[in-house]
């Protein structure tokens, strides 16, 4: 079983949902009448369906390419300081100098996200 890494769908008129943590319940009234709802964060996939009306899965596993994983997964940072309150930022939008910190300071970061840094850090040619 492969980790997730982001969890959402386009509905037919083009609305994205998001789940981003455990029992994050989205629910969304298309405009063609139909609801559609994600859960499940990074945890697990649960969707609704609408055979004749199909949403598009947009969720993305931590073992596709980085040139995906970059558009999709987001760090929480609360400013330099630590004084700031939360904001998740794309990996593919993170300073060199942030993803650098969080690699040099953050002692139990997890293995997805080590990955991903360290992947982001070779496509820009700082490693």
């Amino acid at each position: 079983m492969t980790t997730i890494v982001y969890n959402a769908i386009r509905t037919p008129d083009g609305t994205v949902l998001e789940s981003t943590h455990r029992h994050d319940y989205k629910v969304y009234m298309d405009k063609n009448g139909k609801e559609y709802m994600v859960d499940g964060g990074l945890d697990y996939l649960r969707r609704n369906v609408h055979d004749d009306a199909p949403y598009e899965e947009l969720s993305v596993n931590a073992d596709q390419d980085h040139l995906t994983i970059r558009e999709v997964l987001k760090w929480g940072t609360y400013g330099k300081n630590g004084d700031q309150p939360k904001r998740l930022i794309i990996i593919k939008d993170m300073s060199t100098e942030h993803i650098q910190a969080c690699l040099d300071t953050i002692l139990s970061i997890h293995p997805i996200w080590e990955k991903a840094f360290n992947d982001e850090l070779k496509l820009r040619g700082v490693v």
